[in-house]
C-alpha cells in the first residue's frame, strides 16, 4: 500500500514537472518578438553602425566639412568666411580656421522658436589655449547682440598655449528672460593641436537640465537651470557663426568689446539636434567617432 502511494506521488510529480517545463517553453517569448541575429550587431558600437543612426529624425543641422562648407540638410552656404581651409578630419575632411570664421547669414528654419526648444550640439575640435583672447567656438547669433541664442564660449585666454591639460568652457544660452549659463566644468579633456576632442552640449527644454560632455565624460552639468522664464528661447531671426562673434565679422560689429579673437583650430562633424540626448548615447557618439563611423 505504501509503495503504491509512493508510486502515485512520483508519477504526479513527473506530470507536474513536465507541465511546468512545457509552460516555460511556451512563455519564453510571451510577446512573440522577432528573433535577433548576432550578425546584425557585428561591428556595431552599442548597437549603432554609425553616428547617422543616432536620432536621425531629430538631426536639424549637419556640417561634415568634407570639401564643402554647406550645411547638409538645408544646403545653406556661408555668407562670409575668412582664414579657412580643409584638412584631414576625425572623419573625412575638417575645416581648419587660422584666425578665421564661417558666417552663415541665413535663418535656418529648424532653429526657429516654435521648433527648437531642446538641443544637443555635437562637434569634434582641436583647440589650444592662447593666453590672451577668448574664442567663440559656435554661436547661433542674434543680430545686434554680442551673445546669441546659444554661445559656446571657450576661455582660451586664461592659460598659455603650453597648457593642454585644461580648457575653460562657458556656454551661455538666451532664456525667456535674460540668459543662463553653464560654468560648472570641474574636468577638462586634453586639448592642443594634436588632440581631437568630442565636445557636446545637451539641454532639456522640459526640465532645464544642461550638460557638458567631453570625450564621453560629463565634465559639468546642472540638473536644473530652471523652467518658466529660465527656459531656453530661440529668438528670431538668428544666424550661425563658427569661430567668431559679430564683432569679428566685417560689417556686423555691435559694440567695442575686444575680448575675443577669431578662432585658430579645427572643427569637424558638427551635428545639431532638436532634442536632449543623454550621456550614455553621447558616449556612444564619441566611440563611433573614434571608429570613424
Amino acid at each position: 500500500m505504501k509503495f503504491s502511494n509512493l508510486y502515485k506521488y512520483a508519477m504526479l510529480g513527473l506530470i507536474i514537472g513536465s507541465t511546468t517545463l512545457s509552460s516555460c517553453d511556451k512563455d519564453d517569448n510571451p510577446n512573440n518578438l522577432p528573433d535577433v541575429s548576432a550578425e546584425d550587431y557585428a561591428g556595431t558600437i552599442d548597437g549603432f553602425k554609425s553616428t547617422d543612426e543616432i536620432y536621425p529624425n531629430n538631426l536639424v543641422a549637419y556640417f561634415n566639412f568634407d570639401d564643402t562648407y554647406a550645411e547638409k540638410i538645408s544646403g545653406v552656404t556661408p555668407t562670409l568666411a575668412a582664414g579657412n581651409s580643409f584638412v584631414a578630419g576625425v572623419k573625412g575632411k575638417a575645416v581648419n580656421l587660422n584666425a578665421g570664421y564661417l558666417y552663415y547669414g541665413t535663418q535656418l528654419a529648424a532653429l526657429k522658436t516654435d521648433v527648437f526648444k531642446s538641443f544637443t550640439i555635437s562637434q569634434w575640435i582641436k583647440i589650444s589655449n592662447n593666453g590672451s583672447k577668448r574664442t567663440m567656438l559656435l554661436t547661433i547669433a542674434r543680430p545686434g547682440q554680442l551673445q546669441g541664442n546659444i554661445n559656446i564660449n571657450l576661455n582660451t585666454q586664461a592659460r598659455p598655449a603650453s597648457n593642454i591639460d585644461f580648457l575653460g568652457i562657458q556656454p551661455i544660452f538666451s532664456a525667456v528672460a535674460g540668459t543662463q549659463d553653464n560654468a560648472n566644468a570641474t574636468l577638462s579633456p586634453k586639448i592642443g593641436p594634436d588632440n581631437w576632442v568630442h565636445f557636446v552640449l545637451s539641454y532639456n527644454g522640459l526640465t532645464g537640465r544642461f550638460n557638458m560632455v567631453a570625450n564621453g565624460v560629463n565634465i559639468g552639468s546642472y540638473s536644473d537651470r530652471g523652467v518658466g522664464n529660465s527656459l531656453f528661447k530661440s529668438y528670431e531671426p538668428s544666424e550661425l557663426i563658427f569661430g567668431a562673434n559679430y564683432n569679428l565679422v566685417p560689417g556686423k560689429t555691435v559694440n567695442t568689446d575686444v575680448a575675443y579673437a577669431a578662432m585658430t583650430g579645427v572643427i569637424d562633424e558638427v551635428r545639431i539636434y532638436n532634442r536632449f540626448i543623454p550621456d550614455a548615447i553621447i558616449k556612444s557618439m564619441y566611440q563611433l567617432g573614434l571608429a570613424n563611423k
